[in-house]
């Protein structure tokens, strides 16, 4: 049985005087608590959706959610963001990174030579 609380339906209408309630109560459970809380909490909750639906239902709601953003985004969207994770990646749009070790693949062992102009 649900109980009433003060203001009833008015208050459930106030999205915003919602939304901030939610947001002072987060703020004091994560000075109590600590923020650790909220990862533990969620790797609680995701264990029990992983038991209870299985690990094909996360792909099928990542699957749900990319033709959701591609719908409203477009195709290039991933186009944009594969780009500029690749740039990010190799540095491409860094220049100090246009060096001799630029192009060295990320497991490859590099050694620096130095010489002396010294007479």
């Amino acid at each position: 049985m649900r109980v009433a609380k003060a203001g009833g339906e008015a208050r459930a209408q106030d999205r915003e005087g919602l939304s901030e309630a939610g947001r002072r109560g987060g703020e004091v459970v994560k000075e109590r608590y600590g923020s650790d809380f909220y990862r533990e909490i969620g790797e609680k909750g995701g264990g029990a959706v992983k038991e209870r639906y299985g690990t094909e239902f996360y792909s099928e709601i990542g699957k749900r959610g990319g033709e959701t953003v591609k719908q409203e985004r477009g195709a290039e969207y991933y186009s944009a963001i594969g780009r500029k994770g690749g740039e990010a990646r190799t540095g491409t749009d860094n220049p100090e990174a246009h060096s001799a070790t630029a192009d060295t693949p990320p497991n490859a062992t590099t050694t620096t030579t130095q010489t002396s102009t010294a007479a």
